[in-house]
Order: C-alpha cells, then structure tokens, then sequence
C-alpha cells in the first residue's frame, strides 16, 4: 500500500475544500463631492456667487431731468419741472411772430409790401377771391420767404438750448418727452415745418385755432400738432 498520506493531518494546500483566511478589510469611504471651481478659484458657497450682474439702467434715467421713456412703463414728466402754461405759450409764441414779423414787413415795403389786401366789397366774392386776391404776385414769394426766416428762427433756437426769445422772457423751455433733452436738429426742424408751414400758406386761422385748443385740452402733455409730430413738451424753467 502506499503510504502518501500527509502525516502533519492538515489537508493540502490545493485542496479545493479549503477556506482561505480573509483579513478584515475596512471600508471604503464614501467619496464626497467636489466643489466647483470658476476661472477665480473654487466657490464660496453664497447663494450670490452665480447671479447675474444687474441690468443696466434705462437710457432715459441719464436724461437731465431723469423722467422715463414713453415704452419703460414710467411717466415721461417723472422728474421733469412743470408743463409750460398755455397763456404763457401764447404769449411767448406772439412775441415770437412779432420779432419776426415786424422787420420783415419793414424789409418788404419798397417792393410793395409782404401783406397787401385789394379792397373788394362785391358781394360775389368768396373764399377762392380771397385767397387769390392774398396770395397773388409778390405777396406768395414774401409768404415763402416768411416761411424760411420762420422755420430757420425756431430750429436755431429749439436747437440751440431749447429757448426761443419769445420762451426766453417767459421762462418756458422746448424738451424731448422721453428723456427732457434739449431736441436735435432733426426733431426741431420737424417741429418748426408742422407749426409755420400750414400757418403761413394754407390755414393760418384754422391752423392756429387747433394748436391753442390743444394747449388747454391735451392730455396729459399738452402737445399741439407739432408737438405731436416731434414728440416734445414745453415746461417751465427757473
């Protein structure tokens, strides 16, 4: 017989039977999450590091009287002085058409001047006699002169710093309705054209009549047509 037998009584090494001894093995950790980092280092954990910078402010707010624009959801007069009052306007406006006015019939009478009325006391003659008879001649060329010196007049000093003579003396002022700015030359050109260019060759009376009732009944700004057109105020300054 053989006598293989292992004589220490262990089983072999390679006995598929055999437990191997396990160590105890500790566990592992749970690994805990990394902070973000940004372009400056990693965050600071505040609720405010992400936010986004706060908008910018309105155009209008850098405006000298700081009022909203039309389309900010503020009221345009936020800010501004007072609207002009309309039995200033007028007045100022009168002195304005006399400062003009005057000197310009002076210049016309030697070449007869700029305003001249045939007497006709027909009872046949109706408007077409009467706009004919005004604007026969000479007198349509003074009339499209007027309309120059008027035009350019209010445009320079609309332009200028918002004050015509006429604004001047009664402490009135021409201002931008969405921010209160002095206007540019195209917004004050515009007004000028809207207010004399009717005035002078078409409607005068029916024209001026127009703009005064809106100098009472406008609201909230109180803008006549021409106003209107060049989207401007008139207020009140010290």
């Amino acid at each position: 017989m053989s006598n293989d037998q292992p004589t220490s009584g262990q089983p072999p090494e390679d006995d598929p039977f055999l437990k191997k001894s396990q160590e105890p093995q500790e566990p592992q950790r749970p690994q805990e999450p990394r902070e973000p980092q940004g372009p400056q280092g990693p965050s600071s954990g505040s609720p405010y590091d992400s936010a986004p910078p706060p908008p910018p402010p309105p155009p209008y707010e850098s405006g000298p009287y700081g009022g909203g624009g039309p389309y900010g959801g503020v009221d345009p007069l936020a800010g501004m002085p007072p609207l002009g009052e309309p039995g200033k306007r007028i007045l100022a406006r009168l002195i304005d058409f006399l400062i003009i006015s005057i000197p310009l019939y002076l210049i016309s009478l030697p070449w007869g001047g700029a305003v001249e009325m045939k007497g006709n006391n027909s009872s046949n003659s109706n408007v077409g006699d009467v706009f004919s008879q005004t604007y026969s001649g000479h007198q349509l060329l003074w009339s499209l002169i007027g309309l120059v010196i008027y035009v350019g007049y209010d445009t320079y000093f609309t332009h200028k710093d918002g004050r015509t003579i006429g604004k001047r003396l009664l402490k009135l002022r021409v201002a931008m309705l969405n921010d209160g700015r002095v206007p540019d030359t195209g917004a004050s050109f515009l007004r000028a054209v809207v207010l004399w260019l009717p005035a002078l060759l078409c409607c005068p009376c029916l024209w001026w009549l127009i703009n005064i009732v809106l100098m009472f009944t406008d609201k909230p700004y109180r803008q006549g047509l021409h106003d209107k057109a060049a989207k401007t105020v008139v207020v009140q300054t010290n």
